[in-house]
């Protein structure tokens, strides 16, 4: 049977029959850019890029969050210091570690562990000596799916969560991680070095003394560019996020029958294993649509996080799928990104601060002038085109009023939309239960429904259903491209709606 080719738009209303009509970006009933009711609309979208902070349920209308907030970061703090004080040797010099209430995510998940699921604080050292310091989350014994009521029963999918840079910290990303994991799956999240609890510096084999010389000649990169002569310092180089992902998918296959090596871990606390390790899948898996691939591992980046796992996606064999949180592909230009494992990308209309649509051009992280308004193709430019171009599954989808801190959870300062995590958490699951349980097809991922469950206060998780394609950008495509092995799905017509 030959292979059949499903290429067609999210923002269209007949999901359900995979038909495909223009999306609200070429609709005539759009108003034209720069009419009264074009900047009516857009400063209502600007408005609501601030929905998680002041949106209705949000940090600041909401009750119980302001007070869980004050003792978390307390507590927070505290632990973090107690740490340190204890691994003299493996300074952490570093926003979550300096700055109270940094590294605090959403304080209203504190009671997750007890209630609904399971985790456990791990170290273990890159390959470089530094300590890197995260959390396995994982189903809780006899634990039920909190949405279908169905048994969840191991082994399970794994996940390797890489934070976002400019001092990301993977508490931020506690959200996916449990939501990941009360649905069947043991997930990673971690620090990468010189983020959040991660030490700073690298250590050499045999030393307890951290060292580096930054005059040494630069090593090989893992996959692009060089790592400096001395190795994650300075953090903030793609090169130290794509290590980061790698060794953390080594501690995430870990056993005691096969143990992390952690290198240059002499004087340290180190866990030889993930503590999670039976509930593990590790059967190889050679479907159709993860070709190559053998495990059931899939790896999620947010920023610079995303740019490292769109490229460790096509070099190491252990990853099945990739999700990339704002942007699928690469930081830049010069490093091209080979397509080889279904992709998810999650795209933002708005980066770091909220423009309007005059500022449209560019990207969401370096905005330019637009006076003829935003470029509908302007987000699957950046990583999805590459994939549709390579017959590789893939899909993108652009939260309204979202901006590039929408998959962090930071306390009332910087804006994100009210609904795009739960969008952004729904689409997630729903992809890993496609390409890693293989379960459901074309149409199981596309239901325009979106349930969530919504921590509240007070150990409390509050339902929420919404539609997905009111919550889709009215300004740039989102797009899918999926290969069906039974039937030929096919929309001819994508060119012809500017996207």
């Amino acid at each position: 049977m030959p292979r059949s080719r499903l290429l067609a738009l999210l923002t269209v209303p007949a999901l359900l029959g995979l038909g495909a009509t223009a999306p609200a970006t070429a609709s005539a009933d759009d108003p034209a850019p720069g009419s009264p009711a074009y900047v009516q609309r857009d400063l209502q979208n600007v408005a609501d890029a601030y929905g998680r902070i002041q949106g209705e349920g949000g940090q600041l209308r909401n009750p119980a969050y302001l007070p869980a907030l004050v003792t978390q970061s307390s507590l927070t703090s505290v632990a973090q210091l107690l740490t340190q004080v204890a691994e003299p040797t493996r300074p952490a010099l570093t926003a979550g570690n300096l700055v109270p209430g940094w590294d605090v995510g959403n304080p209203l998940r504190a009671s997750w562990s007890e209630t609904r699921g399971s985790s456990q604080r791990v170290a273990f050292t890159n390959r470089y000596g530094a300590l890197l310091r995260g959390t396995v989350w994982a189903p809780a014994e006899r634990a039920r799916d909190p949405y279908t009521g169905r048994r969840l029963r191991g082994p399970f999918p794994g996940v390797v969560i890489t934070p976002g840079s400019v001092q990301g910290s993977e508490s931020m990303y506690e959200w996916l991680g449990q939501d990941l994991a009360e649905r069947g799956y043991v997930v990673l999240s971690y620090d990468v070095q010189g983020q959040g609890g991660s030490e700073t510096f690298p250590h050499p084999e045999g030393s307890v003394f951290p060292f580096c010389d930054p005059t040494a000649d630069p090593l090989p990169g893992e996959v692009t560019g060089e790592m400096t002569g001395c190795p994650g310092v300075p953090f903030q180089q793609q090169a130290n996020f794509e290590v980061g992902t790698r060794d953390a998918l080594s501690f995430l296959l870990s056993t005691p029958r096969r143990p992390y090596a952690n290198p240059g871990s002499e004087g340290a606390r180190v866990d030889a294993a993930n503590p999670f390790h039976r509930l593990l899948d590790r059967r190889r898996d050679r479907r159709p649509f993860t070709p190559g691939r053998d495990r059931r591992i899939a790896v999620i980046g947010h920023s610079l996080g995303a740019a490292a796992v769109s490229q460790v996606q096509a070099v190491d064999r252990r990853v099945a799928t990739v999700v990339a949180l704002d942007k699928l592909g690469s930081t830049s230009g010069d490093d091209e990104v080979t397509p080889v494992v279904p992709a998810l990308g999650i795209q933002s209309e708005y980066g770091f601060a909220v423009s309007p649509w005059l500022l449209s051009g560019g990207s969401s992280i370096s905005p330019q002038p637009s006076p003829e308004g935003p470029d509908p193709a302007r987000e699957r430019a950046t990583g999805w085109d590459a994939w549709d171009a390579a017959g590789v599954d893939s899909m993108m989808l652009v939260p309204r009023a979202s901006t590039h801190l929408e998959y962090t959870d930071i306390p009332l300062v910087l804006p994100a939309s009210r609904w795009g995590q739960a969008l952004t958490s729904v689409t997630v699951q729903r992809w890993l239960d496609r390409y890693l349980k293989h379960r459901g097809g074309p149409r199981a991922l596309l239901r325009p429904r979106v349930d969530y469950l919504e921590p509240t206060g007070g150990g409390t998780w509050t339902p929420v259903r919404l539609r997905r394609d009111e919550h889709l950008s009215f300004y740039y495509c989102s797009a899918y491209r999926l290969d069906a092995a039974r039937r030929t799905l096919r929309d001819d017509d994508l060119t012809d709606l500017g996207c």
